[in-house]
């Protein structure tokens, strides 16, 4: 999820042109220091509208409202693939340079999550305008893309860490390509219902379970070291501080994808393995909610203190919504599953709280687009305004 750190300068100085002699266009330009972070955008704008249509509360208009910042997700997602691709293509040294920036490689989880975040968007909500037809069809799309990227990258970024990557210490933005399949795996049982009965739909709610074995294996091995980052090392900078929200997006997504399995499996597994996923799905689900709740305090106690030290507004800010938004569909299967209305009210005040990061963010990163201060090369500083290295929102 989001959410996230601004892009680094790669190693060594790198051109303002790709063509020496050429003075790139202002296209070009404004897609040079567009990173793969900004996908996060994209995922916490889709988890508002996903999380906002299943609230297990009546509020009149809610849907639509959920609908309409749906399409506003796919709109995002429509603009910054080809923009990135631009990126690709006229930028590669900036490109090979985020590949190769210990600090900004595992962003690249973020682009298959948007993926994955939009296409199932469509089916819980988005079909409401597109038609159930279309929607599965999107997903279809986006679901495949989405995994195959997530996997890719999830090897991808561990072996680049392992062999070019000097890094100094563990960071919460490792666990973002380690997240993308337990993405695929809480999403991919949305389109169970629409594969042929028989071993179609039994071969893809095991893969999904089989990418939740994935995702869930490498963050119990990253968490750790993250947290003993903490407590040797101290705080992280100010400016990273909103990274800590990281860690509740496989907490969050996991307990999440526990529910969908036993909301997918009856009627396509034997019925010992239905039963099986419907008491995993509480007995799973409730001591990780407990322990993304004790890490929501922990990390909100953090950013109120780099608040009172000057934190300011950076692209990181994303970091406090797609994760959020997982721990709220989490609690919302919860509260289907055991029928309790603690996690009813649960999902509710998690959801308060991720439209108002999402607000926060949202304006904070549109005020930035207009007043040109956050698409420059790091230490530039567009005519009259202030630099974006200490730009606070």
């Amino acid at each position: 999820m989001a959410s996230v750190a601004p892009p680094l300068p790669g190693p060594g100085p790198l051109p303002r042109a790709t063509t020496p002699g050429a003075r790139p266009s202002p296209r070009t330009r404004s897609v040079r220091h567009l990173g793969p972070n900004w996908y996060a955008s994209v995922m916490g704008t889709a988890i508002v509208a996903t999380a906002g249509a299943a609230l297990p509360v009546g509020v009149p208009g809610l849907r639509t409202v959920c609908a309409a910042v749906w399409a506003l997700s796919l709109a995002m997602l429509l603009v910054l693939l080809p923009a990135r691709a631009l990126h690709w293509l006229r930028h590669r040294d900036r490109a090979r340079a985020h590949l190769l920036d210990p600090a900004v490689a595992p962003f690249h989880g973020c682009l298959p999550m948007a993926l994955l975040a939009v296409g199932g968007g469509a089916m819980v909500v988005g079909r409401d305008w597109t038609g159930l037809p279309a929607a599965v069809a999107l997903d279809a799309v986006l679901f495949t893309a989405g995994t195959a990227a997530g996997l890719v990258v999830a090897v991808a970024v561990p072996y680049l860490m392992v062999v070019h990557h000097r890094i100094e210490g563990a960071s919460p933005v490792w666990l973002l390509p380690l997240v993308a399949p337990m993405v695929s795996a809480a999403l991919g049982p949305l389109l169970v219902p629409h594969l042929p009965a028989g071993q179609p739909r039994q071969t893809l709610l095991l893969a999904c379970h089989a990418l939740f074995g994935v995702s869930l294996l490498a963050t119990l091995v990253v968490l750790p070291l993250v947290f003993g980052r903490l407590v040797t090392g101290g705080p992280p900078p100010l400016a990273l501080t909103p990274t800590l929200f990281l860690v509740l997006g496989p907490l969050g997504q996991s307990t999440t994808a526990a529910a969908k399995f036993a909301d997918a499996a009856p009627g396509v597994l034997p019925g010992p393995y239905a039963r099986g996923f419907a008491a995993f799905a509480v007995l799973y689900g409730v001591p990780v909610m407990g322990f993304a709740l004790l890490w929501l305090a922990l990390a909100g106690a953090m950013v109120l203190r780099a608040r009172r030290r000057g934190m300011g507004f950076t692209m990181a800010f994303w970091a406090f919504t797609f994760p959020v938004g997982t721990c709220v569909t989490g609690a919302e299967g919860l509260a289907a599953h055991t029928g309790l209305s603690v996690f009813r009210w649960l999902a509710v005040g998690l959801y308060a709280l991720l439209v108002a990061a999402w607000l926060g963010a949202g304006w904070h990163t549109l005020r930035g687009l207009v007043g040109g201060t956050l698409l420059v090369e790091p230490g530039a500083t567009p005519s009259g305004a202030r630099p974006a290295a200490v730009r606070t929102g």
